[in-house]
């Protein structure tokens, strides 16, 4: 159970811990485990961001292994349980759109971003990670813990990294620059 203080900015809810956990990712130490996480759960993803991987999926098949590749040609990328719509897995595992670069799981839709070769980034609740968002009447966010991210915590620590600054960009993409802004502001740091 939560006991700790929550922050209000416009109607988003944002529990302590998001603002004062120290939290950058060692991808060197996790080796990606935010996208290998053993779960009968994929990634939540949206319908508009189910439409958007349909457009881009031809560019991101350029990245991704002839076994992911089969079980997106198969069974798709995306599936529902429980009512919520989630990227697909291999094996309750990896998701989808995993692809290696060495020993280290990386996002294929997320490189070609980066390569230029399309203009959606991922799906939100893979950037926002290790954020997660609670409905309430409005968006709660708090801090998804997993042992295999004891070593973001450890850089954190080293960094004086918090998650909320960790997930500048994303939170930045969700809620925009001055929302953003605010929150900075009432975390004091």
């Amino acid at each position: 159970m939560f006991f700790g203080k929550i922050i209000a900015i416009e109607d988003v809810l944002i529990r302590e811990e998001v603002l004062n956990t120290p939290f950058a990712c060692d991808l060197t130490k996790c080796k990606g485990a935010c996208c290998t996480l053993d779960s009968e759960f994929g990634a939540p993803v949206k319908e508009e961001e189910i439409e958007q991987i349909k457009e881009i999926l031809p560019v991101v098949k350029d990245y991704i292994s002839e076994e992911h590749w089969n079980e997106i040609q198969n069974k798709g990328f995306f599936e529902k349980k429980s009512d919520e719509l989630l990227l697909r897995s291999i094996n309750n595992k990896a998701c989808v759109f995993v692809y290696y670069e060495g020993d280290i799981a990386k996002c294929s839709i997320e490189k070609a971003f980066f390569d230029g070769k399309v203009k959606f980034r991922k799906p939100i609740s893979c950037h926002l990670f290790p954020i997660r968002v609670a409905k309430f009447g409005g968006d709660i966010l708090r801090y998804e813990r997993f042992s295999e991210c004891a070593p973001a915590l450890e850089n954190g620590k080293t960094q004086n990294i918090t998650i909320a600054e960790f997930c500048k960009d994303s939170l930045i993409r969700l809620y925009g620059e001055k929302w953003y802004s605010q929150l900075k502001e009432k975390s004091g740091r």
